[in-house]
């Protein structure tokens, strides 16, 4: 009788993280899943409704109730015998200005992760972000990987430190004729879909405007709604997050980081005209309020993000399933309980 599959994933009480792990509890035969959290914004709802989402059973695996930098990741994968480890455990809100806090909590313990992974030759992906780019994109072309390390906040920062710690051992382990480590930083753009409730203020801009018009408010957006970003459905980041541990179309993917996003950018306003048929909510009822951005949100916002997935498709023989504007409409059913559904696709 073959040993059961077990995995670790940090953050999975989180947004992606508890659809991740819904995802990993669906595969078969059902594996053993190690949630590591804090759950400073994620919870167990989180995790219960995933599941039920995803119609994979109740949530059967084992919780950590610890931040990532707390746990001695050396013992955590002797004792489960992890075929994996997903690491999405992260402050993930881009406002917070306190860069001791932030760097301590993504940063801090990182390295002990990758040693413990890479010298036990445990595939690793980790949640890195298209915030490193800062405003790469204001030429309003796709990001390409080497146009980061110019982040405009401390937590765009902090994700690049932790791509430099990866890039930092891959290089002294190529040095010391031990081969590349099996370890994937991902660049997750904007992420949207089921289970990002628990964000508040940091939920998507498809959340927070579907709910408003559900309200029967007006959608309001920074003048002129013509910011675009790369919206991307929670679903196909979970696919693309396991496509790096080689649980998707190649079993071997190249190690590195890689952009994870859509490859379309949407406007707001587009976000908006997606939203109002699911919704019915015409333009007549609701119009859009425009209000002009604050100098304090200016000096961080990125008006434009599109990942290249050239290097992606390339890397870990993955692309996105969802159209943006499709996924949105999905999302609104799925919000308005109309229809839609979850992993189906």
């Amino acid at each position: 009788m073959s040993k059961r599959a077990s995995y670790i994933v940090t953050g999975g009480a989180g947004f992606v993280g508890s659809n991740l792990v819904a995802a990993l509890l669906g595969r078969s035969p059902r594996p053993h899943v190690v949630v590591v959290d804090n759950f400073r914004t994620g919870t167990f709802a989180n995790l219960v409704e995933a599941c039920a989402r995803r119609g994979v059973g109740a949530f059967d695996g084992e919780v950590v109730a610890a931040s990532a930098r707390e746990v001695e990741f050396e013992r955590l994968l002797e004792r489960t015998e992890a075929g994996a480890v997903f690491h999405l455990g992260a402050i993930t809100d881009t406002t917070l200005s306190d860069d001791r806090e932030m760097i301590r909590e993504n940063v801090g313990g990182f390295r002990g992760m990758l040693l413990a992974c890479a010298g036990r030759g445990v595939p690793l992906v980790y949640a890195s972000s298209a915030a490193t780019y800062g405003n790469a994109g204001a030429g309003r072309k796709p990001l390409r990987l080497a146009e980061a390390g110019r982040p405009s906040n401390v937590y765009g920062f902090s994700k690049w430190l932790m791509e430099k710690e990866h890039e930092r051992l891959a290089e002294e382990r190529e040095e010391a004729g031990q081969g590349t480590p099996w370890i994937v930083g991902l660049r997750y753009f904007n992420v949207f879909g089921p289970g990002e409730g628990s964000k508040g203020a940091m939920a998507s801009m498809v959340y927070q405007l579907a709910v408003q018009m559900m309200s029967g408010k007006r959608p309001r957006l920074f003048a002129d709604g013509t910011q675009s970003r790369d919206q991307v459905y929670v679903e196909d980041i979970v696919e693309c997050t396991l496509s790096a541990a080689g649980l998707g179309s190649k079993p071997d993917p190249r190690p590195g980081v890689y952009n994870a996003g859509s490859g379309v950018a949407t406007s707001f306003n587009e976000i908006v005209a997606a939203l109002r048929g699911p919704l019915e909510a015409s333009e007549r009822g609701l119009p859009v309020e425009y209000f002009e951005m604050p100098a304090r949100v200016r000096a961080f916002y990125q008006d434009y993000t599109c990942a290249d997935l050239a290097e992606t498709a390339a890397g870990l023989g993955w692309r996105p399933r969802w159209r943006p504007v499709e996924a949105m409409a999905e999302y609104a059913r799925v919000l308005r309980g109309t229809g839609g559904s979850v992993g189906s696709r």
